[in-house]
């Protein structure tokens, strides 16, 4: 075939037909400049303590280090627009906030599941080879999405197209098929600073450079340790990932509210009580979080941010379970309960509960939380 109009109007049609918002097809190679920046990233250690990027971090300098025979990309987008602006969640103190993208199943699972739909046409139809990508692959997505024509990688670092704003998910098929590419997306940014501006922990150094150390999306999803205080109340009611940067975006005025039902908010994950949250075992945190990916961070984690989140409600009534939590199994969770009475609690009372429950075979972060004055 020397003439792929047909193919790309083929594959593009089943794509829509899936549930894929848009989408370009590109070559492996003129990902340098991108792949350059990467490694920057991660030598000014900005990944904080995700290895992971680091063990494969070859793998994602070019497509053609993880697959040598991939020929051509395949990118497609699904858009998970919410019905609302996340931003105004941010005001219900005593209810948990999730990022978007989290409150329905998993997309992991109904994109890699359509992809593969996809690539299974395209190998049988046209005799080549096919490798699916979903976002735990090491592909530089966002770069190659921008180069297929899709949007542009934005100063929040995420992809922002002119059709869906900033809430896309991204997809990959490579194929030894050679493929005319499309057109490059530009910068559509201009002088714009709102996702900076916007960002409570200032986690971003430079306009398109993300320190993920201060970001609230690393620090209660990807961080496996005690939050630093000087995160704690910008975190507000944020209780997993965080939107600000992206809801902000003026792009967000073309959004549309996803199609797509599996993607829409469960009932129990929009705005959840925190006090039904901090209840929750290990067992009843598994079954809530069924087919959700926050299952992934594990329950005395999440709990750890719930807690935080209970801190900076201002609400005095969570202090009776907060006393419960004190001997919680998980040392995380013990901590941010002695923050979060911290918080609630006036200078009496909490020295009154210090004496209680402070004790010799207390473990040091527990004890630094007793003994270090907050300032607010």
């Amino acid at each position: 075939m020397t003439d792929f109009t047909a193919f790309k109007s083929e594959i593009s049609e089943m794509a829509k037909n899936l549930g894929f918002g848009s989408i370009g097809f590109t070559s492996p190679g003129g990902l340098e400049r991108s792949a350059g920046h990467f490694e920057s990233f991660l030598k000014d250690g900005l990944h904080g303590e995700m290895t992971w990027l680091e063990e494969k971090a070859d793998r994602r300098k070019s497509p053609k280090t993880l697959w040598p025979d991939v020929r051509s990309i395949i990118m497609l987008t699904m858009n998970y627009g919410p019905g609302k602006n996340p931003l105004e969640d941010l005001k219900q103190k005593n209810n948990g906030n999730i990022s978007v993208y989290a409150k329905g199943k998993d997309y992991h699972d109904i994109i890699k599941k359509r992809l593969k739909q996809i690539a299974r046409h395209i190998h049988r139809t046209y005799n080549v080879e096919v490798k699916v990508f979903v976002d735990t692959a090491p592909v530089l997505e966002k770069p190659l999405a921008e180069k297929a024509g899709l949007g542009w990688q934005g100063k929040h670092t995420n992809l922002v197209s002119r059709e869906f704003g900033s809430w896309l998910f991204i997809g990959s098929i490579f194929t030894t098929l050679k493929i005319n590419e499309d057109q490059k997306e530009i910068d559509h940014c201009g002088s714009c600073r709102s996702c900076l501006d916007i960002c409570p922990t200032n986690a971003f150094p430079t306009p398109y450079s993300l320190d993920a150390r201060r970001c609230i999306s690393y620090l209660t999803i990807e961080y496996k340790g005690h939050i630093d205080r000087e995160f704690r109340k910008p975190m507000g009611n944020r209780i997993y990932g965080c939107d600000d940067c992206l809801a902000v975006c003026p792009w967000n005025k073309y959004a549309k509210v996803t199609e797509e039902l599996l993607l829409r908010p469960r009932i129990e994950l929009d705005l959840a009580r925190l006090d039904d949250l901090a209840m929750l075992d290990d067992a009843s945190f598994r079954k809530v979080f069924s087919g959700s990916p926050i299952k992934r961070v594990g329950r005395n984690y999440f709990i750890r941010n719930v807690l935080i989140a209970i801190g900076n409600s201002g609400n005095k009534k969570y202090v009776p379970m907060l006393i419960d939590k004190l001997s919680d199994a998980s040392a995380h969770v013990r901590a941010m309960a002695v923050w979060a009475l911290d918080q609630l609690c006036d200078k009496d009372e909490f020295s009154n509960l210090k004496n209680t429950h402070l004790t010799r075979e207390s473990d040091a972060n527990v004890i630094k939380e007793w003994e270090t004055t907050i300032t607010g």
